[in-house]
């Protein structure tokens, strides 16, 4: 406990030194409560009207719609004109001004709330709540003629400077990405277009659990921390559990969770899940992501591909009304059906070398003449996705289904029911990504028990990514697990290609970035 409170202190100590618009702030603050006002009164603000709503809405014709009209936003720009302030509000949905006479706020003699609040106590990014009527200044702009204004908040930190042309257009935003993804309140305020992408991201889960509700799939929760960090090769965080004494991993992904539930009489489950792995970051991968998971009774990969293509086509018409995506300079197209190819022939295809058939030593020497550097530990399985990831995985724009992959890449796969040391799994490759990863799963426990221990022998030899042995599941399977067919899909780069993003920070709110000194 002393060295976690001594932790807290310091964070407390190691505060940015105030600049001097901070300074000033504070003394506005410390006037405005010395003149009884309160900067950060009690929340409830009843809002009628948005900005977006009025300006779309508010015409002669509708005007006695607009007589009562209460709005609140953030202040974007005072134009202090003496005894009338033309003030830039914004609120969720958009950019509306308010007009501030100080005879109609203040009708009286007494003018102290206009000169302590209105002309000395208000600052770009106060957030302030009028009532009034809607109507058209002489310049054409339809605004609100303000009849009472309350300060909600009083900003204590100045925005970072947006230039905007004389309609409120920004045309030289905040790009920083370290400023934009590490303070993503400030850029959500400054660059209100980043919004836009996180409806759409919030619509493509929307999208897809209506789809899969629809096909009658059932949503689920699974555990986050487990006990055995299973369902993938990947190097997990760990932590530990005080009340038990036990190591505990946080999940690299809920895979052996949703068969389990197929074990026990579900048909269709899905879950959208917060997987963690303790790997590399750039601008595909970030350590915390989403992965809709889902598992089908009594079907196969074959089936698996059809539903998918009906959903990324589902997907892009939701969001766009058409098949085609645009991805940076590329028009990439959802329109079912995708292309078909076997991983031994797309390496073929890519590199002229055949490499089906070939043991270990081969492979190492393949991946040798193709100056791919591969690590001394890894096994048959992780030296084929090194090939295929160095020479081929780049080369599929359109959405392509690579399919058939050898049997030691895919420890939870059932075998090819007709190609001998194949296993029925695809991923779908789009603008040169995965983008989806989905098998016939494997349900012969004896098969999957003897899997499990090839992984261990590859962790015996130093492979930090290698499964766990999970006895617990291998137990459900010797109950018996339906045919079953599931998929994996990354949300975040689905995300990505549905937005025209180039980077996976672009779809988090939050994404990791190194811990920030003060």
């Amino acid at each position: 406990m002393f060295f976690v409170g001594l932790h807290i202190e310091s964070l407390r100590m190691n505060q940015h030194p105030l600049s001097e618009q901070e300074r000033i702030r504070r003394e506005k603050l410390q006037a405005l409560q010395s003149a009884g006002i309160d900067p950060y009164p009690a929340p409830l603000f009843p809002v009628s009207h948005y900005s977006t709503d009025i300006r779309e809405n508010f015409s002669e014709a509708t005007a006695a719609d607009f007589t009562q009209v209460c709005v609140a936003g953030r202040i974007m720009s005072i134009n202090d004109k003496g005894k009338v302030f033309f003030i830039k509000i914004q609120d969720s949905k958009g950019v509306f001004q308010l007009y501030v006479k100080r005879d109609e706020i203040c009708p009286g003699e007494d003018k102290s709330f206009w000169d302590t609040v209105v002309k000395q106590g208000l600052d770009l990014g106060d957030i302030i709540g009028a009532t009034g009527y809607v109507f058209v200044t002489k310049t054409g702009e339809t605004s609100l003629h303000t009849q009472s204004l309350t300060l909600l908040t009083k900003s204590l930190k100045p925005l970072p400077v947006v230039k905007r042309d004389e309609e409120g257009q920004v045309f030289d935003a905040v790009t920083d990405p370290e400023f934009r993804y590490r303070q993503r309140y400030a850029d959500l305020v400054i660059n209100p277009q980043v919004k836009e992408t996180f409806v759409q991201r919030s619509k493509i889960i929307q999208t897809i659990r209506d789809f899969l509700n629809s096909q009658g799939a059932l949503e689920v929760d699974t555990p986050v921390l487990q006990s055995i960090p299973g369902g993938a090769a990947a190097r997990p965080f760990i932590t530990h559990h005080n009340a038990l004494d036990v190591p505990f991993y946080l999940r690299i992904a809920n895979e052996l969770y949703l068969k389990r539930l197929i074990v026990g009489g579900f048909d269709w489950v899905y879950e959208f899940s917060r997987n963690f792995r303790n790997e590399g970051m750039d601008r595909t991968h970030n350590p915390e992501f989403t992965v809709l998971e889902w598992y089908t009774a009594y079907k196969d990969y074959l089936w698996m591909m059809e539903v998918t293509e009906q959903l990324f086509e589902k997907i892009a018409l939701t969001l766009h009304g058409k098949t085609t995506v645009t991805l940076g300079e590329r028009t990439i197209d959802f329109k079912a059906p995708f292309k078909r190819i076997s991983i031994h022939e797309a390496i073929r295809d890519n590199t002229g070398i055949d490499i089906s058939g070939m043991e270990e030593a081969g492979l190492r020497q393949v991946c040798k003449d193709l100056n791919i550097d591969v690590a001394p530990n890894i096994g048959k399985g992780k030296l084929i996705d090194e090939i295929f990831g160095a020479t081929s995985e780049h080369t599929y724009v359109q959405p392509t289904f690579i399919i058939d992959y050898p049997v030691e890449m895919s420890p939870l796969t059932k075998k090819h029911r007709s190609k001998p040391g194949l296993v029925e799994r695809f991923e779908l490759m789009v603008n040169g990504k995965e983008l989806a990863n989905a098998y016939t799963e494997l349900n012969d426990p004896i098969d999957q028990r003897e899997r499990f221990e090839e992984q261990s022998k590859l962790m015996e030899r130093g492979d930090d990514e290698a499964m766990f042995i999970d006895h617990d599941f291998l137990r459900a399977l010797e109950y018996g697990m339906p045919p079953t067919s599931g998929i994996g899909i990354g949300i975040d780069r689905l995300c990505m290609m549905m937005t025209n993003q180039a980077s996976i920070q672009d779809v988090l709110l939050f994404p990791q970035m190194r811990p920030e000194k003060f």
